[in-house]
């Protein structure tokens, strides 16, 4: 396929040199207010494109794709995630599918981390004190004990890049690390991080301190951190998620915070569809848990090479070249990994 200015519809808006970027190159229409689209609304925008630019909340679902007029032939996420998009549906219908992963890695692993600090050091209940009373109690030997990071063991959930990256930055903490994946890691990784390698997570989630969730959603990994496991976890321990809110089964780790097994949880993503639940809501406002707004790739930095790889995958389709960034539906091809 091979089309010298293609026309491409964009459903967010895209850091400004980013958006510049694709004038350059592309015939571009998107919407000048930026906010999520319906279902309806991007089959319009879609009228007459040759490509679709997605974000993670763009509901591309069966019954969309169905809808898509016959001339557009690629679906070009701006994103690590395609949770989204029925890549089956997509993948039947001839249209291609991509993403932007790698890109992630560094940032995605960074605010993993400082979760894990912000919740045991009490970081976001301790920030609040001085802004919320403009008064400061003064230092007391007992006031605001929260507990130390090093000598815990971490217990990561899919070592892929993400993963690797958080263990390697864990291990400065003094952290014990721990993880089990679809595939293990080759002993140099291994013995560079110090890492032991479980063959089933229903052991290792019962031998470490903190959990953290590196794993693409699936139709295997959909709610891995279950109750039945999360009921195995250790006293006091906590879960860790800044990949996807399906993996963990939020109902049951609020009950066994809310019971007062596990210490809280840390996340960057939580079931928001019908609303954030309230009763999560409030375990933050009782700082048991830590929860930020889906902000692990939100750098300037990760947001313009997201941006950067879009471009890449767009051009490579239209000179007829695979996209290097492809994803297939499970077992035609490897997914893309975060």
């Amino acid at each position: 396929m091979t089309l010298s200015r293609p026309k491409i519809f964009v459903t967010r808006r895209l850091p400004e040199q980013i958006e510049a970027r694709m004038a350059t190159l592309f015939e571009v229409t998107s919407k000048p207010v930026d906010g999520v689209l319906s279902a309806d609304a991007i089959i319009e925008g879609v009228q007459g494109k040759d490509v679709l630019v997605s974000s993670i909340n763009d509901p591309i679902d069966a019954a969309l794709i169905a809808r898509l007029p016959s001339e557009l032939k690629l679906i070009a996420q701006f994103g690590n995630g395609f949770d989204n998009i029925d890549i089956e549906a997509a993948y039947a219908a001839g249209l291609t599918v991509t993403n932007t992963p790698s890109v992630l890695t560094e940032d995605t692993a960074d605010m993993a981390v400082m979760l894990m600090l912000a919740l045991p050091r009490r970081l976001v209940e301790g920030a609040q004190v001085l802004p919320t009373t403009g008064e400061w109690p003064g230092w007391s030997p007992t006031w605001m004990l929260g507990r130390r990071l090093r000598g815990k063991a971490l217990g990561i959930v899919g070592m892929g890049r993400i993963g690797t990256a958080v263990a390697n930055r864990a291990r400065s903490f003094g952290l014990n690390i721990h993880y089990f994946s679809r595939h293990r890691r080759p002993p140099q990784v291994e013995d560079a991080l110090g890492a032991t390698y479980w063959a089933e997570l229903d052991d290792m989630v019962g031998e470490v301190d903190i959990v953290s969730l590196h794993t693409p959603l699936s139709r295997s990994t959909h709610h891995i951190l279950s109750a039945e496991r999360l009921s195995r976890m250790r006293q006091d321990a906590f879960v860790v998620n800044v990949s996807r809110p399906e993996l963990v089964d939020e109902a049951a780790l609020i009950g066994e915070i809310e019971n007062g097994h596990l210490s809280g949880a840390a996340l960057d993503v939580f079931e928001s569809r019908n609303g954030i639940d309230p009763r999560l809501l409030q375990l933050a406002r009782d700082n048991r848990v830590v929860l930020t707004a889906h902000m692990a790739s939100a750098t300037l930095e990760a947001r313009l090479e997201m941006g950067e790889t879009v471009i890449v995958n767009i051009r490579a389709f239209i000179d007829g070249a695979q996209p290097p960034h492809r994803v297939l539906p499970e077992g035609r091809g490897k997914l893309a990994r975060g």
